[in-house]
């Protein structure tokens, strides 16, 4: 009998440590029924018999919580994607503008003819943008 408490003893504080750990590592989401503290009460006050309710009875499952996903393999992000936005609608009126502005410059009318001599003016500039040069 002795030699029987001599393997039980250790085996049961094992578990209990184990068990204690568990639930004090264990994400406040996963614990079932009450909270954290009181689950840590449990096991903690009632060694074998806390432990052995905490694995049955008040630890969550790990399919219970939501895995966190990147955006492209969401479905509620992926049916969101095709329909236009306020955001595409305005980025598709910000390009129409850009392209007006555009139309504008390039249209001769918009140009002022610069004044000979002036910066704007390309008269006897070579490619380097240098005046008078001997090439």
């Amino acid at each position: 009998m002795a030699r029987l408490l001599f393997i039980l003893v250790p085996l049961a504080v094992a578990f209990w440590v184990f068990s204690i750990v568990d639930c004090a590592m264990q994400p406040p989401m996963r614990h079932r029924g009450v909270s954290k503290a009181a689950w840590m009460l449990i096991v903690i006050l009632l060694p074998v018999i806390g432990g052995i309710l905490w694995f049955i009875v008040g630890r969550g499952r790990a399919s219970t919580v939501a895995p966190v996903r990147a955006p492209d393999d969401d479905p509620a992000f992926l049916r969101g994607l095709g329909t236009p936005s306020e955001q595409d609608e305005r980025i598709r009126r910000l390009e129409e503008e850009l392209a007006q502005l555009d139309a504008e410059d390039d249209d001769p009318r918009w140009h002022r003819p610069s004044a000979p001599g002036t910066p704007g003016d390309n008269d006897g500039d070579d490619l380097r943008g240098q005046r008078g040069s001997l090439s």
